[in-house]
């Protein structure tokens, strides 16, 4: 029997799923947010397990501070989930160095990976700041361009069925109408977006 799809929760959707133990809530989280924490700790000296473990522990961190009431946040849980993944991951990695014999050469490759993961969370909310206005500039766009690109990019719909969805005499003209859309919203994107 074929699994059905379960819509898209939103993070207040997911904390508050989180917070009453729904295994649809936990499923979405690992879904979403793992692959990132995943990457940040297997590129910063760890394994697929220490990843689990530290995606776990965040987990904890956050199901208590929600149960508890004592959660505020500022930012998407996206970008809290990963800065508390990475503030642990910080902590495991200066911990193993305390227990391990030291030399210089260590020492310079630990501030490496510090480094690094300062670098990786600059980068996580650039592309988040990104997205953003990517949003909003979609939003901005108005329709029909909006659904145009949301049906051949995220649908992946092809021509031809755009061209019978909106109506045009061919898919010719629906690429061109594609074009024209994905230009503004190039524009309305970029005219926001400053480096």
């Amino acid at each position: 029997m074929k699994e059905s799809r379960q819509p898209a929760l939103t993070d207040d959707e997911l904390l508050t799923g989180l917070a009453n133990g729904s295994d649809h809530a936990l499923t979405q989280l690992y879904r979403r947010y793992f692959p990132m924490v995943l990457h940040l700790v297997t590129t910063n000296s760890g394994t697929d397990d220490d990843a689990k473990d530290i995606y776990q522990e965040a987990l904890v961190v956050l199901y208590e501070k929600v149960r508890s009431g004592s959660l505020e946040l500022h930012c998407q849980l996206k970008t809290y989930l990963y800065s508390v993944c990475r503030r642990l991951w910080l902590k495991q990695l200066t911990q193993q160095s305390r227990y391990m014999v030291r030399d210089v050469d260590a020492a310079a490759t630990d501030q490496q990976a510090v480094n690094q993961l300062d670098d990786d969370l600059t980068d996580h909310e650039e592309r988040n700041r990104q997205f953003d206005l990517m949003a909003d500039s979609l939003d901005r766009l108005g329709e029909p361009c909006r659904t145009l690109l949301d049906d051949f990019y995220i649908q992946h719909l092809s021509m031809q069925d755009i061209t019978e969805k909106f109506g045009y005499t061919n898919a010719d003209n629906a690429k061109t109408q594609k074009y024209k859309c994905l230009m503004r919203l190039k524009r309305l994107f970029f005219s926001e977006y400053k480096v």
